[in-house]
């Protein structure tokens, strides 16, 4: 359970929408915590899946973007754990990997993901995603 959400930034402020990133890799999660920070989001993280479930239901964020190859717990586990939850299971879930196949982009959308992002992306496809999932007063966009 966390107490407080890692930030760069001065302090949490509950009008702004919180984002979940959920990558093993820590310099991936740097990057995305820099650019969607500073597009006046605020930023949790989660270093493997079952932190990544620990942390949605413990601070509620208003989006996941989900790794899907996380270690302890796939990301595909871990959205449908997520999807499982009668306090989160309605959070937008992005799932991001590595394969553009179809086979891996049925299996995310079967596990309960809303879009599907293959690496690398340019990040204006980040901020569209941003965009289209939160609000800028802190509430979830309905999908």
């Amino acid at each position: 359970m966390i107490n407080a959400p890692k930030t760069t930034q001065t302090s949490y402020a509950p009008e702004r929408p919180l984002v979940l990133v959920a990558d093993d890799h820590e310099d991936t999660r740097l990057l995305y915590r820099t650019v969607i920070e500073t597009r006046g989001y605020f930023v949790i993280e989660a270093a493997d899946g079952e932190e990544t479930v620990r942390n949605a239901e413990s601070a509620r964020p208003d989006l996941i973007l989900m790794d899907g190859s996380l270690p302890r717990m796939s990301g595909l586990d871990a959205t449908r754990q997520i999807r499982g939850s009668a306090d989160v299971g309605n959070v937008p879930i992005v799932f991001v990997s590595g394969h553009s196949g179809t086979v891996f982009l049925a299996l995310a959308h079967e596990a309960g993901c809303d879009e599907y992002l293959v690496k690398p992306f340019n990040l204006d496809k980040l901020e569209h995603i941003l965009e289209k999932y939160c609000s800028k007063d802190g509430r979830a966009v309905a999908i």
